[in-house]
């Protein structure tokens, strides 16, 4: 059974922390550093940039990517 789609406010989700299900290269833990909304829909995300706590690696990903629990869960784990 799947879980129903978490719905993010910008707001909320800049700053959040997340984990990685499975770590690559010793990163784990990662924070949202930058939210970007759909242009002509401010309250609609669309994709949002990760900072590793570890490295300080930054990398973009379509937000809905969070969604999947079999690859991140949120908060620090």
């Amino acid at each position: 059974m799947t879980q129903p789609t978490r719905t993010w406010h910008p707001k909320k989700l800049l700053k959040s922390k997340w984990t990685a299900a499975v770590s690559q290269q010793r990163e784990k833990h990662f924070i949202v550093v930058k939210v970007e909304t759909d242009p002509d829909d401010a309250q609609k995300v669309e994709h949002v940039t990760l900072e590793a706590v570890l490295s300080k690696r930054h990398f973009t990903l379509h937000w809905s990517a969070l969604t999947d629990e079999t690859q991140w869960r949120v908060g620090w784990l």
